[in-house]
C-alpha cells in the first residue's frame, strides 16, 4: 500500500537574497557620483574653454555683482525770459527815389480800398464793374464813314501835277505797221495821288493797252477839296509817236 502525500506547502530560502540588498545601496552610490561628475563637467568644462578657472572668489561673484544705475538725463534748459527778446531795428521810410522792397512780407494780400476789379470772367470792352443790361462783348462798332465822291477837276478844282511819269511800251504790232495815234483816258486820282482807275475814252485797240499800263504807274500830288484831301476824276492824253521813239 502507498504511504499518503503531504499537501503543506515548502518554504525555501531563495539563494542570494542578502547579497542583492548590499549590491544594490553600491549601485546607488555609483550612481550620484556619476551624476555629481556629469554635473561638475557641464559646469567646469565652458570655463576651461574661455580660459584659466577662477583663482579667488571675488571673481565668482563678479557674476552676481548688482546691475549698474544709469544717472536720470539732465533737465532741459529754461525758456527764455520775454525782457530778453531781441530788440527790433527800426525800419527806414521809403525813399521817394524808387521802388523799395517791403521788410516783412505780409501774409495775405488784401485789395486797396475804392479799387473795383471788376467781375471775373468779364467781357472785353466792358466797364468797370459793368453796366446792368448792356450787351455782352461791349458796343458795335461804328460804322465806317463812307470815302468821299471823286471830285471832276474844274474851275472849283486845281488839276493835280504829275509828279512821275511812266512812259507807255509801244506794241511790237504797231511800230511794225507803222502805226501811230492818240489814246484819251479817264483816271481817278485817289487822296494819296494814285491812279486808282483808268477808263478809254478814245483810242485804238492796238495802242489802248499799252496806255492804260502806262498810266497806272503815274503819280500825282494829292488834291485838296475846301481844305481836305479828296479824289478826283481828270482826263489824260497818250501820244504814241515813232519819231519819238515810242
Amino acid at each position: 500500500m502507498s504511504s499518503p502525500v503531504s499537501h503543506e506547502p515548502v518554504l525555501r530560502s531563495l539563494p542570494g537574497s542578502a547579497p542583492s540588498t548590499a549590491s544594490g545601496a553600491i549601485t546607488g552610490v555609483v550612481s550620484v557620483l556619476l551624476h555629481a561628475v556629469t554635473l561638475a563637467a557641464i559646469l567646469v568644462l565652458p570655463l576651461m574653454g574661455e580660459g584659466r578657472l577662477p583663482d579667488h572668489p571675488s571673481q565668482v561673484e563678479a557674476f552676481f555683482a548688482a546691475p549698474l544705475e544709469l544717472a536720470p538725463p539732465p533737465a532741459p534748459p529754461p525758456p527764455p525770459s520775454p525782457s530778453r527778446a531781441a530788440a527790433r531795428v527800426p525800419v527806414k521810410p521809403p525813399s521817394a527815389a524808387g521802388f523799395v522792397a517791403p521788410v516783412e512780407v505780409p501774409t495775405e494780400v488784401r485789395p486797396e480800398a475804392g479799387l473795383d476789379l471788376g467781375t471775373e470772367g468779364g467781357v472785353a470792352g466792358g466797364a468797370d464793374g459793368g453796366v446792368p443790361g448792356g450787351i455782352v462783348g461791349g458796343l458795335p462798332e461804328a460804322p465806317l464813314s463812307p470815302p468821299p465822291e471823286p471830285v471832276r477837276v474844274g474851275l472849283n478844282v486845281k488839276e493835280p501835277r504829275k509828279l512821275k511819269d511812266v512812259p507807255p511800251v509801244y506794241p511790237m504790232i504797231a511800230a511794225k505797221s507803222r502805226l501811230e495815234g492818240v489814246v484819251i483816258l479817264e483816271c481817278i486820282i485817289d487822296v494819296r495821288g494814285r491812279v486808282a482807275d483808268v477808263k478809254v475814252l478814245r483810242g485804238l485797240p492796238v495802242l489802248d493797252e499799252a496806255a492804260v499800263e502806262a498810266v497806272r504807274h503815274w503819280v500825282y500830288t494829292p488834291s485838296l477839296v475846301d481844305g481836305v484831301p479828296s479824289p478826283v476824276i481828270m482826263t489824260v492824253t497818250v501820244n504814241f509817236r515813232l519819231n519819238e521813239g515810242r
